[in-house]
């Protein structure tokens, strides 16, 4: 693709060409809208202006998501400001390079994928709503015009919202590696026979369903206290500190999603034990099992490991056996890998939540021999 020069329009990701765009001056105004300045600078011109290495200002560029651009005249006052900011946080020593680099990563992935969304339901719902005649090009620049400052304002007051509450789980961790290596419940919730139903639905209703789906799902976890770590169309993945509310949360998913006939049936695998995170995802061993346990739970179905069904008994979340035989704080111990003795003897069932069964044993891929427990909610008698 050949590079665009001088003031030759880029497209949305900073390539060249005008993204499909037939009047080339529409996406240079909107930029120009959107930037709140004029291109003035190759990117040789931009390193240069904001003093920083052009080795590390396209490591930067690159990083936020931004593919090269040669030496067209692309770049403004902004991104010269943003360059000297992020190498002065490497300059000061608050930031290491490679930290900085990996603000500028997530910092590009996150707000590209909002950017999209967001620019993608605004300009087709009132595209639809739109006089005729009308075109896209048309309703853009009123529209951006209108919505560019209380969406710059939202979405500070998110980011620090959610900064509050990061920091707030980092000061609180007990020991350094917690912060980064902490004990959490981990939960894959996953639609039964997606991928067949996805060959029968045209693209709009599947676009429908997921968004139905990972909407109702994030509200309900977030409301209940647990976090959002990604979805992939067909699964959520979701974390919490205490499994009790990551169960809670399990359950409450099946329930909801079951009052809806145009979902598809949903299982969900949880495991509990050391995550890495990092850069907002997490990893290791306890997130592969949840997986894992999530591929051969049945429909409507939450299946724990052995270490979280333990942790539920050890905060009096289960109820005690119905039937004589061994207790089940033994059971789970062996299932968890500790000794009978370092679990406590169930007592009343007056705060009893769940329920546990265990499942038959069998090996997990990557994983050994597994055995599952199968997590219901407590119906007290009357």
């Amino acid at each position: 693709m050949r590079q665009p020069h001088g003031d030759e329009p880029v497209a949305e990701d900073g390539s060249g060409g005008t993204a499909g765009n037939h009047d080339p001056t529409v996406a240079l105004e909107l930029e120009r809208l959107i930037l709140d300045a004029p291109r003035r600078y190759t990117p040789y011109q931009a390193a240069r202006a904001a003093d920083v290495p052009m080795e590390l200002a396209t490591r930067f560029w690159r990083a936020m998501g931004f593919p090269d651009i040669g030496q067209s005249r692309a770049l403004t006052d902004g991104d010269v400001i943003a360059l000297r900011r992020l190498a002065g946080l490497v300059e000061s020593g608050l930031l290491s390079e490679s930290m900085a680099i990996q603000v500028a990563r997530s910092t590009g992935q996150t707000t590209a994928r909002l950017a999209g969304w967001q620019m993608d339901t605004f300009l087709e719902n009132l595209t639809q709503s739109a006089e005729p005649g009308l075109t896209r090009a048309d309703v853009a620049y009123p529209l951006v015009e209108l919505l560019l400052p209380e969406l710059e304002q939202f979405l500070v007051y998110v980011w620090r919202r959610q900064l509050a509450a990061v920091t707030g789980r980092v000061v609180q961790a007990a020991e350094d590696h917690e912060i980064t290596s902490g004990r959490l419940a981990v939960g894959f919730a996953d639609l039964v026979g997606f991928t067949r139903l996805s060959r029968r639905l045209e693209e709009e209703e599947l676009g429908e369903l997921v968004e139905t789906f990972e909407n109702t799902c994030s509200d309900l976890i977030a409301g209940q206290g647990g976090r959002v770590i990604k979805t992939l169309g067909d699964e959520i993945l979701y974390v919490s500190e205490d499994p009790a509310t990551a169960g809670e949360i399990a359950l409450s998913l099946i329930e909801a999603l079951a009052e809806d006939d145009t979902i598809p049936a949903l299982r969900v695998g949880m495991a509990f034990g050391t995550v890495t995170q990092r850069m907002g995802d997490v990893f290791g061993t306890t997130v592969n099992l949840a997986s894992r346990l999530t591929s051969i739970a049945p429909k409507d179905a939450v299946l724990v490991d052995g270490q979280f069904a333990a942790a539920l008994e050890q905060n009096g979340s289960v109820a005690p056996p119905d039937s004589e035989g061994p207790g089940l704080a033994e059971a789970l111990s062996v299932a968890a890998g500790m000794p009978a003795s370092g679990l406590p003897v169930p007592g009343p069932d007056d705060g009893a939540r769940f329920h546990l069964q265990p499942m038959w044993r069998r090996p997990v891929r990557g994983l050994g021999l597994v055995e599952p427990w199968l997590l219901s909610r407590h119906l007290k008698a009357e």
